[in-house]
């Protein structure tokens, strides 16, 4: 008679803990889930408590990963609210949301080469703003 291969001893041994990688890595993926979208919620909490750019704040990238995909803004001098989708905006996804303040600039009240500065508001799940009404310079209102 001859031994046993290896792959009759050891074969469902390491099948199992294959399984069991691949479970282990889908738990850790869910809480990494929902320790982004906590630490995102927290900050959001923050902005609208004290109504300035919290630090430390959240990624783009976790907020994203966390559900939360939107950014209420508002204008300091025309009061415009407007809800800007973060995964539109240009920066890498390792940005935290509060360096995004200085870039945002409102367009309704732009006058000429000057346009006021935005602050943020908190981050949503959905849009709860209306989209701004992007006219053409060309078109009559």
């Amino acid at each position: 008679m001859s031994t046993k291969s290896r792959d009759v001893i050891f074969g469902s041994r390491i099948r199992g803990a294959k399984i069991r990688a691949e479970g282990a890595r889908e738990r850790a993926r869910h809480a990494i889930r929902e320790a982004d979208r906590a630490e995102a919620e927290a900050w959001s909490i923050r902005m609208e408590g004290y109504g300035g750019p919290a630090q430390p704040s959240p990624t783009i990238a976790q907020c994203l990963n966390g559900g939360l995909r939107w950014l209420e803004v508002e204008c300091n001098r025309c009061k415009t609210r407007a809800s800007l989708p973060l995964d539109a905006i240009r920066r890498p996804r390792d940005t935290p949301i509060w360096k995004l303040e200085a870039a945002l600039k409102c367009r309704s009240c732009k006058k000429g080469r000057y346009a006021p500065p935005v602050h943020m508001i908190k981050l949503t799940e959905t849009r709860e703003i209306t989209p701004y009404l992007w006219v053409h310079p060309d078109e009559e209102r």
